[in-house]
């Protein structure tokens, strides 16, 4: 899932992203209203936790202009203003849903992930082909019925593969699901996860490299 978290307070809007990040999210963060609008123009957020209260571009605003836009993103505001008028205001200028301050961060976590659920288009619960069954809601992995233990970026990166049906998926598009923003364009970091895959979903290889365009199950 891809998350954008848009918070003025550094501290805060950090320490959500790092959060985030351990529940496996791929997370970017913007600290004004003008770098969350900017962010959007160019990469499609599954959930967007945005505050109201921002500076350059007010956070009411930036949803507005996101329903103009058509966004696929779901917007979960997280702010001060809790009192019900503010909760109605927020989900009728295009808030999916509204968390107000202070708040439990496992709630914050359990509402992201059923926005991200709602922006998904469906998909088949269990994913099968060459062999091996992800069953991305367990996080399980087997390959003819034996099971394959896989960490969280090994597991992401094998279910892109599985979602692309033998299509080829390149590089940038693995390093756009399964990491975020941060991660340099340049890093061998998928390389390196596709070696380990490989090795551990065994013989027969069943993931081919095509040089020059990407990878392909």
């Amino acid at each position: 899932m891809r998350v954008l978290v848009v918070e003025d307070e550094r501290v805060l809007a950090d320490a959500i992203a790092t959060g985030l990040r351990r529940e496996a999210m791929a997370v970017d963060v913007a600290y004004d209203g003008a770098a969350a609008l900017e962010k959007t123009g160019y990469i499609d957020y599954d959930v967007i936790v945005l505050d109201r209260d921002l500076p350059r571009v007010h956070g009411d605003e930036v949803a507005r202009r996101l329903v103009a836009q058509r966004s696929a993103s779901r917007i979960i505001m997280l702010t001060a203003a809790g009192d019900v008028d503010d909760k109605v205001e927020g989900l009728e200028i295009g808030a999916d849903d509204y968390l107000a301050k202070p708040f439990v961060f496992m709630e914050l976590v359990a509402r992201v992930r059923a926005l991200g659920r709602r922006s998904a288009p469906p998909l088949p619960p269990v994913l099968e082909r060459a062999g091996i069954r992800l069953d991305p809601g367990k996080r399980q992995v087997t390959r003819d019925g034996a099971e394959i233990h896989l960490t969280k970026k090994e597991f992401a990166v094998l279910e892109e593969l599985m979602r692309a049906e033998g299509a080829v998926v390149s590089q940038e598009d693995l390093l756009d699901k399964a990491w975020d923003e941060n991660i340099d364009p340049f890093t061998n970091v998928v390389r390196v996860t596709m070696m380990t895959l490989r090795k551990k979903l065994g013989d027969p290889p069943v993931i081919e490299t095509v040089p020059g365009v990407g990878y392909r199950l």
